[in-house]
């Protein structure tokens, strides 16, 4: 520790921090543009200048060390003066069009010239007028407010991973430009929006619809992948405006994915708001939802147990997946499940550690060696990648790659993608075994593909034997992690929404609405496919968005999106979240668990909870961890997976998915489609 003064007060600051850390410490609160804690000192805006005793001129604090006994000043006149002769030269070719600029009331530069800034101009020459920049669909640019800071470049450089940013000139000529005419690559360029201290980068989407006061603001988490990130959810006049991240250490840190931030645009495309039916030609008409839930009863009644079945997609909430499942249990409904076609995701709970995350999300910071197998991570998780990306650099971690993909935004040596490589290491006779026996702490990153094969299993307990023999599968260290691209694919599982006893899985009942077997089959949000089936399987679409399950319906029952309610969640590494809702669902929709439950009343099966409340007590039954929280489901050291199984002469490839284009809500987006053109020109 070290011992310093900032403004005569004495106080003890960690070895090797910054006299800007010694200062905010002390609760004195410094100006800054170019600062900021995620990225590299720059030192470009010198607003953050303090004196220091003996020093004959300010110094940038952001840049300086600081050391045993310095006598730091923060208030002086001369500091003040200092300040204000920056901020007085800032401001010289800054336009003053703040009552049109989409930054204001959440710009540093206002709020720092409101305290720092003279006046008046004593600026009487041209102003500078710099051409704006391309910077794709996403990013609107003005760049005669750009001050220079390089927040944005080195964001792009250092978390990203995406160096499509820079500067060209030198001072007063000097200027950020892009090396790309269709926009800047990566999953996280919105970030740079948040990162800019003014108006120079704001949100294209977003653009004059509203101001930071005008909107109602509600803290949720985003449900577009795995992670569940925290969000904060903008409102107005019943319409999500935008999304902006909020911090959370052991997710998203500050970032949000750029389908995250701007997909929202889906929200109100493509919706269902009202319940539609299957016309004598072939027709999807509106109808009551009296009249869909006679057709469905009727339908219900006239059927054994056998020739029901239910699968549900990896966005529905976990209270309307327990609801469903209740009433699948009163109808003694076994063919029920939550899992992709074709995979072998276990489906007992003791054995979770081969379908969770298990090292955490924040828990990559920690490791010392990576295998990605049959993954992608910059689109099935852009943030977890950033996460790898920042572990890479910090700790120069190794990581090696089986099953390849495109191009990373770290050093990874790719092993190839044949997977009698598993077999190799899983025998000790790769090369890469070497590399295992050196490292402490190991993970094995899992992508869904890997467990979508019919050697799934097979490929889960090898790696499950290979983690042991390096002590990377123990109380210590569990370091299998699967990687989920959808919300709630945890959550279903954890609420048991698999095969019943004699059940079928979710393969064997897409086959069997072709071959007769299955005559009802209800999907809640499963929109993964388009289910082909034959003329007598009657489906039910319950969901919130025209797309798949929708096309494959004959019935439809107009669901409320993640903005719409009140919802559990549990994202890939086991960790309970919750959305809250920001608008109320369009037209006629409904919560789905309010759906299914007025649906049990209908056929004299009826759920035993009336409210949210009564639902949630339930989950507490279920699961006491489902009701709190943020709390993080643990797994025990199982036999997860099978050796037994024999390894099908198939390379391992991870997803084929478009980032842009991934769920209802993306798909239904103007947004995303733009984005997904860009990237196509960008030959990503």
């Amino acid at each position: 520790m070290l011992k310093v003064y900032v403004d005569d007060k004495e106080i003890e600051v960690e070895d090797g921090s910054t006299v800007m850390q010694a200062c905010e410490k002390n609760g004195v609160e410094i100006p800054r543009f170019c600062f900021h804690e995620r990225l590299s000192i720059a030192g470009n805006c010198r607003m953050c200048l303090v004196a220091l005793e003996g020093s004959p001129k300010p110094i940038a604090s952001c840049a300086m060390p600081a050391a045993e006994g310095m006598k730091i000043i923060t208030n002086s006149e001369s500091v003040r003066a200092a300040r204000e002769g920056i901020m007085e030269f800032l401001l010289i070719n800054h336009p003053l069009d703040c009552p049109i600029c989409d930054q204001g009331g959440e710009c540093d530069l206002q709020d720092q010239a409101l305290y720092y800034g003279r006046g008046n101009t004593r600026y009487e020459e041209d102003k500078r007028s710099v051409e704006n920049k391309p910077f794709g669909p996403l990013i609107k640019t003005t760049m005669t407010r750009c001050i220079h800071c390089t927040r944005c470049v080195r964001f792009m450089d250092e978390v990203a991973g995406v160096h499509d940013l820079g500067a060209i000139g030198r001072g007063e000529d000097m200027e950020i430009i892009t090396n790309s005419p269709s926009g800047l690559g990566g999953e996280l360029s919105g970030n740079i929006i948040d990162l800019c201290p003014v108006g120079a980068l704001t949100s294209a989407p977003y653009a004059f619809k509203a101001r930071p006061w005008e909107l109602s603001k509600t803290n949720s988490i985003d449900v577009l992948d795995g992670l569940g990130s925290s969000i904060q959810i903008g409102s107005k006049n019943g319409q999500v405006l935008r999304v902006l991240p909020r911090l959370n250490e052991d997710i998203n840190e500050e970032w949000i994915g750029d389908k995250s931030r701007f997909a929202i645009d889906g929200l109100i495309n493509q919706r269902l708001d009202v319940p539609y039916k299957r016309d004598s030609k072939g027709k999807l008409v509106p109808c009551s939802w009296e009249d869909a839930f006679q057709l469905m009863a009727k339908i219900t009644r006239s059927l054994n147990s056998k020739e029901i079945a239910s699968i549900v997609g990896g966005q529905a909430c976990l209270e309307s997946i327990v609801a469903l499942l209740d009433l699948m249990k009163s109808l003694n409904v076994s063919n029920t499940d939550s899992r992709p076609v074709l995979s072998n995701l276990p489906t007992e709970k003791k054995d979770r550690s081969g379908w969770l995350f298990n090292p955490t999300i924040s828990g990559i910071e920690e490791i010392d060696n990576l295998l990605i197998i049959g993954s992608e991570p910059r689109y099935e998780a852009a943030l977890l990648d950033a996460r790898i990306r920042k572990s890479w650099l910090e700790n120069n971690i190794n990581i090696a790659r089986i099953g390849g993909g495109d191009k990373a935004s770290y050093n990874i040596n790719e092993l190839g993608d044949d997977v009698k490589i598993i077999e190799q290491i899983f025998k000790g006779k790769h090369s890469y075994n070497k590399i295992l026996e050196k490292s402490n702490k190991t993970l094995f990153l899992i992508g869904e593909s890997v467990l979508n094969r019919e050697d799934g299993s097979g490929i889960l307990g090898r790696i499950r034997d290979i983690a042991k023999k390096y002590n990377s599968y123990s109380d210590k260290w569990n370091g299998i992690g699967v990687l989920h691209t959808s919300a709630n694919r945890v959550g279903a599982l954890e609420a048991g929404f698999v095969p019943g006893e004699g059940g079928l899985n979710t393969s064997e009942i897409i086959e069997g609405t072709k071959n007769k077997k299955i005559k009802l089959l209800w999907l809640l949000g499963y929109d993964e496919e388009i289910i082909e089936k034959d003329s007598s399987a009657f489906i039910i679409y319950q969901g919130h968005h025209g797309d798949f399950g929708a096309e494959s319906a004959d019935l439809i029952l107009p669901g409320s999106a993640y903005t719409e309610k009140n919802g559990t969640y549990i994202n890939t590494e086991g960790r309970v979240q919750r959305t809250y809702a920001a608008v109320p669902p369009p037209g006629n929709a409904k919560e789905d668990w309010k759906i299914i439950r007025a649906f049990s009343e209908y056929i004299d099966k009826t759920l035993p909870y009336n409210n949210i409340s009564q639902l949630r007590s339930h989950l507490e039954n279920i699961n006491k961890n489902f009701v709190i929280e943020n709390s993080l489901l643990k797994a025990e050291m199982t036999d997860i997976g099978d050796i037994k199984v024999k390894l099908k002469n198939a390379s391992i490839k991870p997803l084929k998915m478009n980032y842009f284009m991934t769920c209802p809500i993306s798909r239904s987006s103007e947004t995303m489609a733009k984005c997904s053109i860009a990237k196509s020109k960008l030959g990503m």
